[in-house]
Protein backbone atom coordinates (compact mmCIF):
# COMPACT_ATOMS: atom_id res chain seq x y z
CA UNK A 1 0.00 0.00 0.00
CA UNK A 2 1.00 3.25 -1.46
CA UNK A 3 2.26 5.45 1.44
CA UNK A 4 0.48 9.02 2.14
CA UNK A 5 2.53 12.05 0.68
CA UNK A 6 4.16 13.82 3.47
CA UNK A 7 3.97 17.61 2.87
CA UNK A 8 6.71 20.04 2.71
CA UNK A 9 9.45 16.74 2.60
CA UNK A 10 12.45 18.95 1.85
CA UNK A 11 14.75 15.31 1.02
CA UNK A 12 11.94 14.19 -1.11
CA UNK A 13 11.10 17.75 -2.90
CA UNK A 14 14.82 18.25 -3.41
CA UNK A 15 16.16 14.42 -4.60
CA UNK A 16 13.20 12.32 -3.71
CA UNK A 17 15.34 8.70 -2.78
CA UNK A 18 18.17 9.20 -5.44
CA UNK A 19 21.60 9.34 -4.78
CA UNK A 20 22.63 12.91 -5.12
CA UNK A 21 25.63 11.51 -7.46
CA UNK A 22 22.48 11.04 -9.76
CA UNK A 23 22.48 14.68 -10.46
CA UNK A 24 25.93 13.85 -12.89
CA UNK A 25 23.57 11.32 -15.10
CA UNK A 26 20.77 14.20 -15.36
CA UNK A 27 23.70 16.52 -16.74
CA UNK A 28 24.49 13.61 -19.14
CA UNK A 29 21.15 13.05 -19.88
CA UNK A 30 20.64 16.78 -20.59
CA UNK A 31 23.92 17.09 -22.65
CA UNK A 32 22.62 14.33 -25.17
CA UNK A 33 18.70 15.84 -25.38
CA UNK A 34 20.40 19.13 -26.08
CA UNK A 35 21.97 17.19 -29.01
CA UNK A 36 19.67 15.47 -30.12
CA UNK A 37 17.21 18.20 -30.61
CA UNK A 38 19.62 20.49 -32.30
CA UNK A 39 20.57 17.49 -34.77
CA UNK A 40 16.34 17.16 -35.46
CA UNK A 41 15.62 20.91 -35.75
CA UNK A 42 18.54 21.12 -38.31
CA UNK A 43 18.06 18.54 -40.47
CA UNK A 44 13.85 19.23 -40.38
CA UNK A 45 15.28 22.76 -42.35
CA UNK A 46 14.35 26.40 -42.30
CA UNK A 47 10.54 25.89 -42.30
CA UNK A 48 10.30 24.60 -38.73
CA UNK A 49 12.32 27.38 -37.09
CA UNK A 50 10.67 30.71 -38.37
CA UNK A 51 11.92 33.89 -36.34
CA UNK A 52 13.93 32.18 -33.24
CA UNK A 53 16.90 31.20 -33.76
CA UNK A 54 17.51 27.32 -33.96
CA UNK A 55 19.84 27.61 -30.37
CA UNK A 56 16.83 29.74 -28.80
CA UNK A 57 14.59 27.05 -30.38
CA UNK A 58 16.19 23.87 -28.26
CA UNK A 59 16.48 26.08 -25.35
CA UNK A 60 12.50 27.13 -25.52
CA UNK A 61 11.88 23.22 -26.01
CA UNK A 62 14.34 22.12 -23.23
CA UNK A 63 14.10 24.47 -20.88
CA UNK A 64 9.63 23.72 -21.20
CA UNK A 65 10.16 20.39 -20.58
CA UNK A 66 12.50 20.53 -17.77
CA UNK A 67 10.09 23.08 -15.89
CA UNK A 68 6.72 21.43 -16.43
CA UNK A 69 7.68 17.75 -14.96
CA UNK A 70 8.39 19.14 -11.69
CA UNK A 71 5.50 21.54 -11.74
CA UNK A 72 2.97 18.74 -11.75
CA UNK A 73 4.99 15.36 -10.61
CA UNK A 74 6.04 15.05 -7.03
CA UNK A 75 8.28 11.96 -8.09
CA UNK A 76 10.36 14.69 -10.05
CA UNK A 77 12.69 16.09 -8.16
CA UNK A 78 13.12 20.43 -8.50
CA UNK A 79 17.05 20.02 -7.85
CA UNK A 80 17.46 17.78 -11.53
CA UNK A 81 15.38 20.52 -13.03
CA UNK A 82 17.75 22.94 -12.06
CA UNK A 83 20.47 21.16 -13.17
CA UNK A 84 18.49 21.07 -16.63
CA UNK A 85 18.50 24.87 -16.54
CA UNK A 86 21.86 24.86 -15.70
CA UNK A 87 23.01 22.60 -18.60
CA UNK A 88 20.71 23.73 -21.11
CA UNK A 89 22.15 26.93 -21.09
CA UNK A 90 25.59 26.27 -20.70
CA UNK A 91 24.80 24.20 -23.82
CA UNK A 92 23.50 27.13 -25.47
CA UNK A 93 25.95 29.17 -24.37
CA UNK A 94 28.59 26.98 -26.01
CA UNK A 95 26.69 26.69 -29.35
CA UNK A 96 25.96 29.86 -29.93
CA UNK A 97 29.88 30.62 -28.75
CA UNK A 98 30.95 28.38 -31.76
CA UNK A 99 28.46 29.16 -33.87
CA UNK A 100 29.70 33.16 -33.84
CA UNK A 101 33.51 32.16 -33.80
CA UNK A 102 33.98 29.63 -36.74
CA UNK A 103 32.25 29.37 -39.57
CA UNK A 104 32.16 26.05 -40.82
CA UNK A 105 29.81 25.49 -37.51
CA UNK A 106 27.58 27.82 -38.19
CA UNK A 107 27.15 27.11 -41.88
CA UNK A 108 26.68 23.70 -40.48
CA UNK A 109 24.29 24.61 -38.00
CA UNK A 110 22.16 27.29 -38.61
CA UNK A 111 22.89 26.79 -42.70
CA UNK A 112 23.41 29.50 -45.43
CA UNK A 113 21.02 32.10 -47.16
CA UNK A 114 19.22 30.51 -50.09
CA UNK A 115 18.20 32.30 -52.92
CA UNK A 116 14.56 31.15 -54.16
CA UNK A 117 13.80 33.25 -56.85
CA UNK A 118 15.67 35.07 -59.41
CA UNK A 119 14.61 38.08 -61.96
CA UNK A 120 11.52 36.89 -62.18
CA UNK A 121 11.60 33.19 -62.22
CA UNK A 122 11.90 30.61 -59.32
CA UNK A 123 15.04 28.16 -58.77
CA UNK A 124 13.20 24.98 -58.49
CA UNK A 125 16.02 23.11 -56.92
CA UNK A 126 16.54 25.80 -54.45
CA UNK A 127 13.54 25.60 -53.47
CA UNK A 128 12.86 21.46 -53.22
CA UNK A 129 16.64 21.84 -51.05
CA UNK A 130 14.56 23.96 -48.60
CA UNK A 131 12.17 21.74 -48.49
CA UNK A 132 9.65 24.34 -49.75
CA UNK A 133 6.75 24.63 -51.72
CA UNK A 134 5.93 26.06 -54.35
CA UNK A 135 2.77 27.24 -52.64
CA UNK A 136 4.16 28.52 -49.80
CA UNK A 137 6.69 30.64 -51.48
CA UNK A 138 3.67 32.43 -53.52
CA UNK A 139 2.13 32.73 -49.92
CA UNK A 140 4.91 34.44 -48.73
CA UNK A 141 5.24 36.70 -51.62
CA UNK A 142 1.21 37.93 -51.24
CA UNK A 143 1.70 38.91 -47.65
CA UNK A 144 3.93 41.35 -49.30
CA UNK A 145 1.76 42.52 -51.92
CA UNK A 146 2.96 41.16 -55.06
CA UNK A 147 0.96 39.28 -57.30
CA UNK A 148 3.19 38.97 -59.79
CA UNK A 149 6.40 37.01 -60.05
CA UNK A 150 7.90 39.74 -62.39
CA UNK A 151 7.87 42.11 -60.04
CA UNK A 152 10.77 40.35 -57.82
CA UNK A 153 14.29 40.80 -58.36
CA UNK A 154 15.49 38.37 -55.52
CA UNK A 155 14.08 36.59 -52.80
CA UNK A 156 15.99 34.90 -50.46
CA UNK A 157 15.06 32.23 -47.53
CA UNK A 158 17.14 33.35 -44.77
CA UNK A 159 18.97 31.00 -42.46
CA UNK A 160 15.99 31.85 -39.91
CA UNK A 161 13.25 30.45 -41.91
CA UNK A 162 12.35 34.10 -43.03
CA UNK A 163 11.88 35.27 -46.64
CA UNK A 164 13.62 38.61 -47.94
CA UNK A 165 11.95 39.80 -50.78
CA UNK A 166 13.88 42.33 -53.12
CA UNK A 167 11.42 43.84 -55.58
CA UNK A 168 12.16 45.69 -59.36
CA UNK A 169 11.67 49.35 -59.55
CA UNK A 170 8.15 50.35 -61.39
CA UNK A 171 9.53 50.72 -64.38
CA UNK A 172 11.37 47.65 -64.56
CA UNK A 173 8.88 44.99 -63.99
CA UNK A 174 9.17 42.17 -65.97
CA UNK A 175 6.34 39.79 -67.27
CA UNK A 176 6.28 37.22 -64.82
CA UNK A 177 3.73 34.18 -63.54
CA UNK A 178 0.45 35.47 -61.84
CA UNK A 179 0.70 33.84 -58.15
CA UNK A 180 -2.85 34.84 -57.01
CA UNK A 181 -4.69 31.71 -56.36
CA UNK A 182 -7.46 32.14 -59.34
CA UNK A 183 -5.16 33.25 -61.88
CA UNK A 184 -3.05 29.72 -61.18
CA UNK A 185 -6.14 27.78 -61.09
CA UNK A 186 -6.52 29.04 -65.03
CA UNK A 187 -2.81 27.53 -66.08
CA UNK A 188 -3.24 25.38 -69.46
CA UNK A 189 -0.92 22.89 -70.95
CA UNK A 190 -2.49 24.11 -75.05
CA UNK A 191 -1.64 27.95 -75.55
CA UNK A 192 -4.57 28.88 -78.30
CA UNK A 193 -3.30 31.64 -78.82
CA UNK A 194 -0.32 33.57 -79.39
CA UNK A 195 1.05 35.59 -76.39
CA UNK A 196 3.20 35.72 -73.69
CA UNK A 197 3.44 32.88 -71.18
CA UNK A 198 4.91 32.10 -67.87
CA UNK A 199 5.42 28.38 -66.89
CA UNK A 200 3.30 27.72 -64.04
CA UNK A 201 6.27 25.56 -62.33
CA UNK A 202 9.38 27.94 -62.75
CA UNK A 203 7.85 31.24 -64.39
CA UNK A 204 10.20 31.27 -67.18
CA UNK A 205 8.56 33.65 -69.54
CA UNK A 206 8.50 33.04 -72.87
CA UNK A 207 6.32 34.38 -76.34
CA UNK A 208 4.69 32.06 -78.76
CA UNK A 209 3.93 33.25 -81.97
CA UNK A 210 1.16 30.44 -83.00
CA UNK A 211 -0.80 28.30 -81.04
CA UNK A 212 0.87 25.44 -79.42
CA UNK A 213 -0.21 22.14 -78.07
CA UNK A 214 1.83 21.48 -74.50
CA UNK A 215 5.17 23.24 -75.21
CA UNK A 216 7.84 22.60 -72.81
CA UNK A 217 9.46 24.90 -70.52
CA UNK A 218 13.06 25.01 -71.58
CA UNK A 219 14.13 25.34 -67.86
CA UNK A 220 12.63 22.74 -65.43
CA UNK A 221 10.59 20.64 -68.25
CA UNK A 222 7.08 20.73 -67.63
CA UNK A 223 4.19 22.07 -69.84
CA UNK A 224 1.54 23.69 -67.85
CA UNK A 225 1.27 27.63 -68.54
CA UNK A 226 0.28 30.86 -67.31
CA UNK A 227 -0.71 34.21 -69.56
CA UNK A 228 1.30 36.76 -68.31
CA UNK A 229 -1.87 39.45 -69.40
CA UNK A 230 1.07 41.35 -71.50
CA UNK A 231 0.83 41.50 -74.78
CA UNK A 232 4.75 43.05 -75.59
Amino acid sequence: MQQPIEVFDWHRILIKELPWTFLGEVAFRTVFMFVILLTALTVSGKREVRQLSIYELVLVIGLGSAAGDPMFYDDVPLSSAVVVFIVMMGCYKLATYLSDHYGKVRNVLEGKPTYVVENGRVLVKNLKNEDMTREELFAGLRVESIANLGQVKTAIMEPNGQLSIFQFKEHEVLAGLPIMPRELDRRTGRLDKPGTYACYTCGYVERFDKPVEAPVCQHCGESKWCTTNRED
